[in-house]
């Protein structure tokens, strides 16, 4: 049996623990960062994770696609005060214009395209260390576990957020990330039954989740905010109702 003592001296590490990977010890007084309970539950507290780093992994160039829209997604929901975040990779894939569809105006990305993995992983690290950011986003083929922990000590410092994009099509191996997120497209729901693309649909798979739960579920996202598909209702379409 443990004393009171002793259980009071555990709870507080644990608390101290979860602050430094990024969690809030206290989540009754502190709006939820997502404000989507449907993700954030999986996660200690109910809190989306910040100040840490997110690992998504990605082996086909449609899935590294809808990856990136997703993140995109992340990013329009954590951004409450209009920060700037670092897109690193070999090349911009991302269409800048594309991202008022999430809300984000282009000039809040800055893009560095690098050609050597290890440069990239060296641009992440600087980009990691600079607490003005609100995120680092980085296309990495490949991450080893040390490496991931040293991103992991830096954003433990600096308490920026970093989204690692893995489009390694080999084994995955371990890593320090406080999670691990694969991104999959699903058939787009047009609600409004007009001709054309509906809105955003994704498999979202939670692999692995630090002191969390591991999930799977599919999401939508419209109209500024995630949605479970299975809550949207598709509307009727109104002839009479164009140009009224």
């Amino acid at each position: 049996m443990q004393s009171p003592f002793h259980q009071t001296v555990i709870e507080r590490l644990q608390r101290q623990i979860l602050d430094l990977e990024g969690y809030k010890t206290k989540p009754s007084k502190q709006q939820k960062k997502l404000g989507f309970a449907h993700i954030e539950k999986h996660f200690p507290n109910q809190v989306f994770p910040t100040g840490t780093i997110h690992e998504f992994v990605s082996t086909q160039p449609e899935h590294t696609a809808c990856t990136s829209a997703f993140i995109m997604a992340l990013l329009a929901k954590l951004n409450t005060h209009q920060g700037i975040y670092v897109w690193i990779g070999k090349q911009r894939q991302l269409f800048p214009p594309g991202l008022n569809y999430f809300g984000i105006p282009a000039h809040q990305i800055i893009f560095i395209n690098l050609v050597k993995p290890k440069d990239i992983l060296w641009a992440t690290e600087e980009a990691l260390k600079c607490q003005s950011l609100s995120g680092v986003i980085s296309e990495l083929e490949a991450i080893t576990f040390a490496q991931s922990q040293r991103l992991q000590l830096t954003v433990e410092k600096s308490k920026v957020t970093g989204f690692i994009l893995r489009t390694q099509t080999g084994p995955i191996h371990a890593t320090a990330c406080a999670a691990r997120w694969q991104i999959s497209p699903t058939a787009s729901l047009n609600l409004t039954q007009l001709p054309g693309v509906g809105f955003a649909n994704w498999q979202v798979e939670l692999l692995k989740v630090r002191n969390g739960s591991t999930a799977s579920f599919n999401i939508s996202w419209h109209n500024g905010q995630f949605h479970t598909i299975e809550n949207l209702v598709p509307q009727p379409f109104l002839p009479h109702a164009i140009g009224s």
